[in-house]
């Protein structure tokens, strides 16, 4: 039996005796199941993916203590609309979550309690949400999981046997064992269980063991993929993920009418995003790479297409352009939000050259935005050149709120700035630029004159 693991890091083991509670088992409302719904997140967004939660389907989400994931309570008869949030990447169906677990002192006993713990786990409250899911996409009654937990040892009897995985997240210092390790003999408890036959990559179950410190939660995959590859059919070296842009598009508050532009676009990830979900602005996706250009103009296409195979509207609220970001074909005071994804200096890019285009693109930037109610959302990892270049500005952008994020193990922030109504070319740093470069001119006109 073998299972799979993330996440690892071993370290020496400092527990006591353990001290497990469940959640509460799955409630029923009258004819409708209530059940915990798990969601992972973009880390650092997960209080905007809790404020779409309320939004959408009216219920409060609990923010995790491990970053990136956060819980709320939902009905079956509204379990569909967990697929529709914007801000998650993936889903599952909690089945029992430990606040305090406390491992035993070595790692064969906490392994072996691993073990014990699976056959006594609520699986078949769990399971009426799985087939609940599956119903509002399937005609059929029943569930893969469906079948074996009705009654497990009839399981042997189906001519199709079960397939399934264990995916261990694992994240603390205080573990004496693997993600693997934990993976594997929990798996095979479930196995011995069921009667199912593990398979890592056809599988047609993923049990979900995410292990943070001391919290410990147990859960069944609702998604197959995550999410946030939703949009993008023509990826790019570094194509941003669609829940991320969710974020940073929720940031800035899109309005009604609101020109929106991407100076650096990349695949088109931001407007894409934006197109379909704050479908009553407009966007302008730009880039000076033709290849950037050609990837976002396939995936507009492949939106498109895809609305249109299901019989909507394929129009989107878009246009893209191929310019040099520092001279943007764009009317002065004409834009009203900035969104882009800067260039971080290691895949795209030089940490030496970004102490020239990050002062340069900003100040075309306050030059095309609406002064005193423009907006930006740059995100960057490349900190200490981009507060250096605000600096620089000369009070044209004030910085309002940071969202520090990870993006692909790297830590990076969201900045959202706010377009003074000082006028370009009038900032204190402007006037001593004009002084310097008039004496300048006179400098270079006394050594012309004759002697």
């Amino acid at each position: 039996m073998s299972c799979h693991g993330d996440r690892d890091a071993d370290h020496d083991q400092e527990t006591t005796e353990p001290s497990a509670s469940f959640t509460d088992s799955p409630a029923v409302c009258e004819d409708h199941i209530s059940v915990t719904i798990g969601a992972t997140v973009p880390t650092g967004f997960e209080v905007t993916a809790a404020e779409e939660v309320k939004e959408k389907i009216g219920v409060d989400a609990r923010i995790s203590k491990d970053r990136g994931r956060i819980y709320f309570p939902v009905t079956t008869d509204k379990l569909f609309q967990v697929h529709l949030l914007r801000s998650v990447d993936n889903l599952f169906v909690v089945v029992a979550e430990y606040n305090h677990y406390q491992f035993k002192e070595s790692k064969e006993e906490t392994l072996m309690e691993l073990q014990q713990l699976a056959p006594t786990l609520p699986w078949q409250e769990v399971d009426q949400a799985v087939v609940a899911a599956e119903g509002q996409t399937k005609t059929e009654n029943t569930s893969d999981m469906a079948k074996c937990t009705q009654n497990p040892e009839d399981s042997a009897l189906e001519t199709k046997p079960i397939k399934f995985r264990v995916t261990c997240n694992r994240a603390g210092d205080k573990h004496s064992f693997s993600s693997n390790e934990a993976a594997r003999d929990f798996g095979g408890a479930v196995q011995e269980f069921f009667q199912w036959k593990a398979d890592m990559t056809k599988f047609d179950i993923e049990v979900l063991l995410n292990i943070h410190n001391e919290e410990v939660v147990i859960g069944i995959a609702l998604t197959e993929e995550s999410l946030h590859r939703r949009n993008i059919s023509h990826f790019g070296p570094t194509t941003l993920r669609s829940t991320l842009c969710y974020g940073m598009l929720r940031l800035c508050k899109p309005q009604a009418s609101d020109v929106i532009l991407d100076p650096m676009c990349g695949t088109g990830a931001i407007p894409l995003e934006g197109a379909i979900e704050f479908s009553s602005s407009f966007y302008i996706a730009g880039d000076n790479n033709d290849m950037a250009v050609n990837r976002t103009v396939n995936n507009i296409c492949h939106i498109q297409k895809r609305r249109a195979d299901k019989g909507n509207a394929s129009g989107l609220p878009i246009d893209t352009v191929r310019w040099d970001l520092c001279n943007l074909p764009i009317r002065t005071s004409s834009v009203d939000i900035i969104i882009a994804d800067m260039p971080f200096g290691k895949r795209m890019g030089s940490k030496k050259r970004n102490w020239d285009l990050y002062p340069s693109c900003l100040r075309e930037m306050a030059r095309v935005c609406r002064p005193g109610s423009g907006k930006a959302v740059l995100l960057t990892q490349d900190k200490k050149c981009f507060a250096k270049a605000v600096s620089r500005m000369g009070g044209l952008w004030r910085k309002v709120h940071t969202v520090w994020v990870n993006v692909g193990g790297l830590h990076a922030g969201v900045y959202l700035l706010k377009r003074t109504g000082a006028a370009l070319g009038q900032t204190p740093e402007d006037l001593q630029d004009s002084r310097g470069s008039l004496n300048k001119q006179g400098d270079e006109k006394e050594d012309q004159e004759p002697s």
